[in-house]
């Protein structure tokens, strides 16, 4: 029964440390913006928006304690080096994840996905473009009948996760 107690901590440790024990579980194609209807040229700063899986449990510190937020994620470069850790909330009632503005490039993100745990999503910012992925599960796309099997990234349940890069 002794042992028992002892071997809780441990492997609620292993449990709990999802993306912040490193590069683990599954590695998805690169995602990208939505295809542009005009070809918009300029250095302007992209947008990033990850809505990574919810946090397991209330959150008593933030303004809404019963609310869901979208866990934190961090965002590699091309290269695999850490850029930043990312609080993916905005802080206000709407439950929104946090909107982050990037040069224009490609990028890797670390982010928890619902029922798949720690995956790595390649993503290209492109100048003036919001790149949105969708980890969360059951997001129903309003343009879910523009997606086909050539310009969606999926997870393997078939979910959407976002637009193929350059289709």
């Amino acid at each position: 029964m002794k042992s028992i107690f002892y071997l809780l901590p441990v492997v609620t440790g292993v449990l709990l440390s999802g993306c912040a024990s490193g590069r683990n579980g599954m590695a998805l194609e690169t995602v990208g913006p939505q295809p542009p209807q005009s070809a918009v040229i300029s250095p302007a700063n992209g947008t990033l928006v990850v809505y990574s899986a919810y946090e397991a449990g209330a959150e008593f510190n933030s303004r809404n304690e019963f609310g869901q937020s979208h866990s934190d994620y961090r965002l590699l470069s091309g290269d695999g080096k850490l850029l930043q850790k990312v609080h993916n909330d905005t802080g206000t009632m709407l439950q929104n994840p946090a909107a982050v503005q990037l040069p224009p490039g490609k990028y890797q993100v670390l982010a928890q996905a619902n029922g798949y745990g720690c995956v790595t999503v390649p993503v290209i910012i492109e100048p003036q473009q919001t790149t949105i992925i969708h980890l969360e599960g059951g997001y129903a796309w309003p343009d879910e009948g523009a997606f086909n099997q050539t310009n969606a990234v999926r997870l393997p349940d078939g979910l959407v996760v976002g637009w193929k890069a350059g289709s």
